[in-house]
């Protein structure tokens, strides 16, 4: 059985790189991290605008640069259109899910609430493994 490739959400970068995971979570994060992340263009935008100190700044700046940055495609914009228009979502996790879905991968979020109803997408939640 093939093993699942994971997606992973903004506030979930933050919190790792910032140790803000409890243990298991990390162990867990840690695993993902080594596979190479993959990331939405969404977070990317996310986490390089935020506003960080210039030492935190490089370090997600390393870690978008390491990490695969998934672009908008036909496929993701088609399928985000849908997730908006059925579930009502916001336009970032509309495109991050319909990311997770197009490429069959597993979401890595603190924010399952936001993602709870999006049929077929499988969220998990760092924090609470």
């Amino acid at each position: 059985m093939e093993q699942p490739r994971y997606l992973i959400d903004t506030n979930a970068v933050i919190d790792y790189l910032g140790s803000k995971i409890p243990g298991s979570g990390m162990d867990f994060m840690n695993t993902v991290i080594d596979a190479v992340p993959i990331l939405s263009v969404v977070t990317k935008i996310e986490v390089l605008g935020f506003n960080a100190p210039e030492q935190h700044y490089k370090t997600l700046s390393d870690f978008i640069n390491d990490a695969t940055v998934l672009d908008l495609t036909n496929n993701v914009v088609e399928a985000s259109i849908d997730i908006r228009k059925k579930y009502k979502t916001k336009l970032p996790d509309a495109i991050i899910s319909a990311t997770a879905l197009v490429y069959d991968l597993v979401l890595i979020s603190r924010n399952t609430s936001d993602f709870k109803n999006i049929d077929g997408l499988q969220v998990i939640d760092p924090h609470n493994l």
